[in-house]
């Protein structure tokens, strides 16, 4: 659980969290809960039981009682304080990119926007463009499932659309969404600088 890799400090936290909230949870539930195979979460507890956040009790019929140490509720403490300033930060970094985007679009003329992949940057967005008087007339997510946003419509075919500027808002994929939708429509596509488009795959 080293605090350089996100994923595992975040897998940790759901863990210690899971505990928390009731030591009868079964080993097989903590795993459902973490989103792990359960020989993963059995890793996750071996490791928290070394670093003394959890101890383990045996019960009747083979069971497990779990516990958070007090250096556990220290640890989940820290964690939690540490997602939520992330959090803090990526809303921050995110609404002021979007603003940018926004005065962009007022520049160019443009009023009208579809964002274009579902995310938490697309709900910033949206949120955003209420102070903007820039309009929002719905969400382009090629793989997703929502069929409405925010009372917007969602298109998932790039052929349906109409004709908008886009503002690209997936975390994911963006340089080959960005080629995608500059390559089927004429419309400005628009890039927040949050998502930087050398480091993102």
């Amino acid at each position: 659980m080293n605090a350089e890799d996100p994923k595992q400090d975040k897998l940790t936290l759901m863990m210690l969290s899971a505990i928390d909230s009731g030591p009868g949870i079964s080993q097989r539930r903590l795993a459902g809960h973490m989103g792990v195979a359960l020989g993963l979460a059995n890793s996750y507890i071996k490791r928290c039981v070394k670093k003394g956040f959890i101890k383990i009790n045996e019960a009747p019929a083979n069971r497990y009682l779990y516990y958070l140490t007090p250096k556990g509720f220290k640890e989940k403490s820290r964690l939690t304080a540490r997602f939520l300033s992330s959090s803090l930060n990526f809303y921050r970094s995110a609404a002021e990119s979007c603003e940018r985007v926004f005065v962009n679009c007022a520049m160019d003329g443009v009023s009208h926007i579809i964002l274009c992949g579902d995310s938490e940057l697309a709900e910033i967005a949206f949120l955003k463009s209420l102070e903007s008087g820039i309009s929002v007339d719905g969400l382009f997510d090629p793989s997703g499932e929502r069929s409405r946003f925010f009372s917007q419509t969602v298109w998932h075919d790039i052929n349906n659309l109409p004709s908008a500027s886009c503002v690209i808002t997936a975390l994911a994929g963006v340089d080959s969404l960005k080629k995608d939708l500059e390559k089927n429509r004429s419309d400005i596509v628009y890039v927040p600088d949050i998502l930087d488009l050398k480091n993102v795959s």
